[in-house]
Formats: structure tokens, C-alpha cells, sequence
């Protein structure tokens, strides 16, 4: 390739259709938005720490005082456009060729393409999936498996909505002036420099979904960095638009700042369910009076989930901003009728709660469940955009609401194999390139490993991990659990699929995780050096 811009190294093998990507005009625009904004990003990552050494010392979270006036403001997001404002069910998924073309088929409404929790983010994921999103800009996508069946979009697709990592996630290939690049920049930049004009061209815009913010600065930063991108490369002030996940419990006392933050830029908020709880986890994981049941207890019912939905519903409509749903992990079953008209009915239900409550839309993880999840929301939406009108004034989250962690009980032997088990075939398929992949008839991906990993960490620490027979759960117990439970993932997936795939190595990785004093802040942060 053409010589790199000055400053600028790349520490990977670069293909000739690598290098149609990263060509030096776009990688001197990853420069010049890392130069200009990495600095912050490093201060706001160690803001992090601080305020978890706070949450440590027991101080509980709160609405901010400092910023009550933006709560108290009239003020409005600035006008969503047409082609996402009707966000009924989103489809969500990784990069890869199959999947792009597939749930941009699928009858979504939107699609939202993943370079964070369901993609494994090796350089080849990275750099394929920008190549993929390019072509499916262009409508030339298209893919030929090895039987012979060909894949291409059809006349009529989904909205693509783009989700780049987050803050706290370096590219580890790139460096600029000596440092690591973000992923987050580095996967937005190179797509909004290939894409933008194109997009523009076609009637649409560069949609954006970001994911793990923790705080209204760090959604001023990345609002900031959407001006800067835009002046660069010459695109009107607003073209940008990206919806927040709120998927932090400390995310979720600043959701109108957040909206505020990013109001040029803003389509909305999604309730990211399973990250959410990650983060409540990992937040008060020393906290010896915090303890949470079994996961498939914690559903969007329970106390302090319920409070977040409805307070997430109530603060979108009230600025003008879609709120869209979190996803069902739920996936269809193939070869057992009864367990997958359960698992139907569970979607349905799950969808028909969401409308009801008044999200505006809501995601699914997988083509076979968009009619299910549409049928429920032309229920209630019909061919409105939004539900804007349903204000909620019904309505009053308190800290007390968003902070009451129940259930606590049960915890059983079941529920902790059941943890084991998803943690360890999730981080051997991760470690093996696949980030998204259907364990036990559920869509994993790294939210939901999260989960799994870090209640195992918690429950051998607090004094309420004990089980439903009476046995307090301790390091020593999981560890004599997990050879057990390699062997049935053995016998499920059988010996050539499990001598292919590191699910040992995922294995002594899972122990260390759970059973280790340090917790780590993502898993995929120490399991990104051994890519």
C-alpha cells in the first residue's frame, strides 16, 4: 500500500483488499480524531476507576445535583430522520458477509451490524467487516457458502445502523504517535470515511449505536467527536445520528444528560438489558449485601428492571427521542415443536410488554423471530413511528427504585453449571472468531457471558451466595464443577468439534475469572491480548 501517514503504524498483515480500507486518507482522518480526542477519552476511562473506588467505599449512586437543570430544561432532541424513525423491531448481529446480508433481508426495520458484543474482534473480523459493510453501502454485497447457495440483498432492506466499540476498547494493531488507537474511533471513522457521502447520495445518513457509556461526558465526547468528523470531511452539521445504549446502571442516572449531550445527534435510547445487568453486577460486586439470583430469575419484571425500562420510556418521549427495546435472547428450535412454541410464546410476550409499556421499538436477535416481534408491535404502532403520546406521567423512578436488586434467591447447583457452562462455550467460540453464537437454544454474546462470569465471582465472595440446599458457594466448588462440565460439553458437541475449539483453554480462562481475587473489568479486555 501507499505510504502511511506520518506518525500512523499498523502492527498486521495488510491483504490488497485490506488496503482498499485502509487507505492513507483514511487513516490520517483515525489520526486526526485520535489527536484530537484521546486524551479525553484516557482522562473519562480513569473517571471509571474513580467511581468505582467510590462505589467500593459504599457510596451509592444518585441523580446528579450538577445537572438538575438539564433535567428541569425544555428542550427537545433534534428532529429523527424518516428512514429511522420507524424502528419497530431491529435485528442485531456481527459483521460477517452471511449475517449482514441476511438480517438486512429479514423484514426489520433496521438492522443494527456489531463490531462490539457479537463479534470477535481480531483484525481479520475488523478490517472483513468493514469490506462487508461497504459493499452492502453499495448493494453489492453477496456470498456463496460451500454447498453452493448464493446469498444478495433483496430490492427492499433494513436500515443499517452501525455499532463501533466502546470507550473503554483499544485496536491494538493501530497505533498513532506510539499509542494504541480506540476501537470505537477506529471502527467509526473508517466506516463514516468510506460510507458517508454514499449514504448521502442514497437518501440515508450514517446511524450509529454506541454501547458501554457510563456518564453524559462521555456521550459529549463522542457528540464532539461527530462535529469534528463531520467538519473533516465536509457533510452537514446533524447528518450523524446514534441512539445510546444504556447498558450501565451509572448510565442510567444520566439518561436525559446523555440525550442532552448528543441532541443534534441523537435517534434514541435502547434499554441494553443484559449488559445492564453485567454492570449492577460489577459495580457492587464487593458490596456483601448484594446478591442476585439465578440469571434466567433476573427478566425485565423484577424490581430494578422494571424501573429502568419505564424510567428510560418516560425520559425518551419526554425530549422527543425514540426508546427502543432491549433483545429476548431467545432463538427458534429447530427439532423440538413444543420447547420452541414455549420459546415463541416467550418472544411474543416479551414483545407485547415492551409495546405495552410504550418502546417504540424493539430488538431481536435472530430472521426467524421479526414477524412474532412485528405482529406485536403493529399492534399497538400500526404504522406510526413512534408512541410519543404515551408521556408516562404514571411514572416516578427514585435511586431507590433503580438501586432495589431483587431477587436474591434462588441460587441453585443448576444455575451455577448453567453459568459455568455458557461461560466457557462462549469464550471458547470467542476465542475461536465467532463473538455470537446460540448455546442452549439462547443467542450468547459477550453481554451475556458477562453475566455468567461475574455472578459466579460474586456468589463465591458475598455471604448470600449460598444455595438452595444450604451449600455456601465457594472457589473450590466451581473449580471441582468444571472438568465436570467440560465433559457434557464434550458429549453434547461431540470430539471433533471440541478438540477443534479452545474450550480448555476457555476453560482454565473461566476458572481464573471467577475464582481469581482481581475481577476484570470485561473479559474481553485480557482475552483481546491473546488474539
Amino acid at each position: 500500500m501507499s505510504t502511511l501517514p506520518q506518525g500512523v503504524q499498523i502492527h498486521a498483515p495488510i491483504s490488497a483488499e485490506f488496503a482498499a480500507i485502509l487507505t492513507p486518507e483514511a487513516l490520517a482522518f483515525v489520526a486526526r480524531l485520535h489527536r484530537a480526542f484521546e486524551g479525553r477519552r484516557q482522562e473519562l476511562l480513569g473517571r471509571r476507576v474513580l467511581r468505582q473506588q467510590e462505589l467500593d467505599a459504599g457510596k451509592r449512586p444518585d441523580f446528579l445535583a450538577e445537572t438538575a437543570h438539564i433535567r428541569a430544561g425544555e428542550w427537545q432532541i433534534a428532529p429523527v430522520p424518516a428512514d429511522i424513525a420507524l424502528r419497530r423491531v431491529e435485528i442485531t448481529g456481527p459483521v460477517e458477509k452471511k449475517m449482514i446480508i441476511n438480517a438486512l433481508n429479514s423484514g426489520a426495520d433496521s438492522y443494527m451490524t456489531d463490531f462490539e458484543d457479537s463479534n470477535t474482534p481480531n483484525w481479520s473480523n475488523q478490517i472483513q467487516g468493514q469490506i462487508n459493510l461497504k459493499e452492502a453501502v453499495r448493494r453489492t454485497l453477496a456470498f456463496r457458502n460451500e454447498a453452493g447457495k448464493e446469498y444478495k440483498l433483496n430490492a427492499r432492506i433494513a436500515t443499517l445502523i452501525v455499532r463501533p466499540r466502546g470507550w473503554h476498547l483499544d485496536e491494538k494493531h493501530v497505533t498513532v504517535d506510539g499509542s494504541r488507537v480506540s476501537g470505537g474511533l477506529f471502527d467509526f471513522a473508517l466506516f463514516l470515511f468510506h460510507n458517508a457521502r454514499e449514504q448521502l447520495a442514497r437518501g440515508t445518513a450514517p446511524y450509529f449505536y454506541l454501547p458501554k457509556m457510563e456518564s453524559h461526558l462521555e456521550a459529549r465526547l463522542w457528540n464532539d467527536t461527530f462535529v469534528l468528523a463531520q467538519d473533516e470531511l465536509g457533510i452537514p452539521q446533524g447528518t450523524i445520528k446514534a441512539t445510546v445504549l444504556i447498558e450501565t446502571i451509572l448510565a442510567a442516572f444520566e439518561m436525559e444528560e446523555i440525550l442532552y449531550e448528543l441532541r443534534n445527534h441523537s435517534a434514541g435510547l435502547n434499554a441494553g438489558r443484559w449488559d445492564y445487568i453485567f454492570s449492577c453486577i460489577k459495580k457492587f460486586k464487593t458490596d456483601r449485601d448484594f446478591c442476585l439470583a439465578n440469571r434466567a430469575q433476573i427478566t425485565m419484571t423484577v424490581p430494578f428492571m422494571r424501573a429502568y425500562a419505564l424510567n428510560l420510556v418516560k425520559t425518551c418521549h419526554k425530549r422527543g427521542a425514540p426508546a427502543i427495546g432491549g433483545m429476548s435472547a431467545l432463538i427458534p428450535i429447530k427439532n423440538d415443536p413444543e420447547a420452541n412454541e414455549k420459546a415463541m410464546a416467550a418472544v411474543r410476550a416479551d414483545k407485547t410488554r415492551d409495546a405495552g409499556d410504550g418502546f417504540d421499538g424493539g430488538w431481536v436477535a435472530h430472521p426467524g423471530l421479526v414477524p412474532i416481534a412485528m405482529e406485536e408491535w403493529v399492534k399497538v404502532l400500526g404504522e406510526r413511528p413512534n408512541q410519543f403520546d404515551k408521556q408516562r406521567p404514571d411514572v416516578a423512578v427514585t435511586a431507590a427504585d433503580l438501586l432495589n436488586f431483587q431477587p436474591e434467591a434462588p441460587i441453585t447447583e443448576a444455575g451455577l453449571r448453567m453459568n459455568i457452562d455458557v461461560g466457557i462455550q462462549y469464550l471458547g467460540s470467542w476465542l475461536a472468531g465467532n463473538g455470537c453464537v446460540p448455546i442452549h437454544n439462547l443467542m450468547e454474546d459477550a453481554a451475556t457471558a458477562e453475566i455468567s462470569r461475574s455472578q459466579v465471582w460474586q456468589w463465591i465472595r458475598t455471604p448470600k451466595g449460598v444455595l438452595d440446599d444450604g451449600r455456601k458457594v465457594t472457589a473450590d466448588m466451581v473449580r471441582g464443577m468444571i472438568p465436570e462440565v467440560l465433559d457434557a460439553i464434550r458429549a453434547e458437541h461431540g470430539d471433533a468439534v471440541f478438540n477443534a475449539t479452545p474450550y480448555a483453554q476457555a476453560a482454565q480462562i473461566f476458572e481464573t475469572m471467577s475464582t481469581s481475587d482481581d475481577f476484570a473489568e470485561f473479559l474481553t479486555l485480557p482475552l483481546y491480548e491473546k488474539l
